[in-house]
């Protein structure tokens, strides 16, 4: 049986690719604190012992705003950790799967981002996870880079969970209306790295490089929370009419620089594997009904 080794088994995705794995696949995860992909050492010993024909790397410094004060950490998860993958990767001649994001671009356009756009990161947390790209591509190991945004699941801490704990404490929030992305759930990503995987062992080869993914359709936060809170609603998640008001980013100041506009232009990926991308209001559904499940 193939064998297949996670990283970062217990993050959003990571616990979304052991939820959703196929059994044909002998799947072995190792969250943070089993493995410390910033440790090279430990890296090539548990490589090299559980000897995988695939590494996704679903392990990442995500705290956006805590990198600021913290970049040397940031730089050691999502960039050197990487380069320690690499290493081992190259060892038994087996690609990579590895998951980015929407901060690798400064956030001016004003049409969505193709995979060969200038990259501009304007914080520590893009800049780091552009390094990381950047040791992939410099490499010489096979690898899939799937560039995704506004990342939310059942699982871990995100903007979905956020809101829903907010408005059980509050009856109105001010939520940024002048940034734009797409939402993107935790459980499509896996899904397609699935759908990747598959077709890897099966074919032999994948068309490698940088893709981007992300749900469809575009929307501001201020959208998201809006369309958070009429479902949860109406699932009973919460007791009230919660009211959310636009505000602009100058309102709510942060230590890190968002991108004002950071939606991902998804023809690549659709045109190389025939992807379905799903809907973000479909599938925030879908998670909020697993959030009622598990209470």
């Amino acid at each position: 049986m193939v064998k297949i080794l996670v990283t970062g088994a217990a993050g959003q995705v990571g616990s979304e690719l052991l939820k959703l794995a196929s059994s044909d696949f002998d799947l072995v995860g190792y969250n943070s604190s089993e493995l410390d992909i910033t440790n090279s050492e430990q890296v090539q010993q548990i490589v090299a012992k559980e000897s995988p024909a695939l590494i996704i790397n679903a392990a990442a410094y995500t705290a956006v705003d805590k990198a600021e004060g913290d970049a040397k950490r940031a730089f050691a998860v999502n960039e050197a950790g990487v380069k320690n993958l690499v290493q081992a990767a190259l060892a038994l001649n087996i690609p990579i799967f590895h998951i980015s994001t929407d901060y690798v671009f400064d956030g001016k356009s004003s049409v969505p981002y193709k995979e060969m756009d200038p990259v501009g990161p304007t914080g520590v947390y893009g800049a780091s996870k552009l390094g990381g790209e950047q040791v992939l591509a410099n490499s010489g190991v096979e690898y899939i880079v799937l560039r995704t945004s506004w990342v939310f699941g059942a699982q871990g801490n995100n903007f979905v969970k956020t809101m829903l704990r907010l408005g059980q404490e509050r009856e109105t929030l001010g939520v940024v209306a002048d940034q734009y992305g797409c939402p993107t759930s935790a459980k499509s990503i896996a899904n397609l790295i699935w759908d990747l995987t598959n077709r890897y062992f099966q074919f032999g080869s994948l068309k490698w490089g940088v893709y981007n993914f992300n749900n469809m359709a575009p929307c501001s936060w201020c959208d998201f929370a809006d369309e958070i809170f009429q479902q949860a609603k109406v699932l009973g998640l919460v007791d009230q009419n919660f009211i959310v008001k636009p505000i602009n980013t100058s309102e709510f100041p942060t230590k890190a620089k968002r991108p004002m506009y950071s939606v991902l232009d998804t023809e690549k990926i659709i045109k190389s594997y025939g992807v379905v991308i799903p809907k973000w209001k479909d599938e925030l559904n879908s998670v909020l009904n697993e959030i009622i499940a598990v209470a």
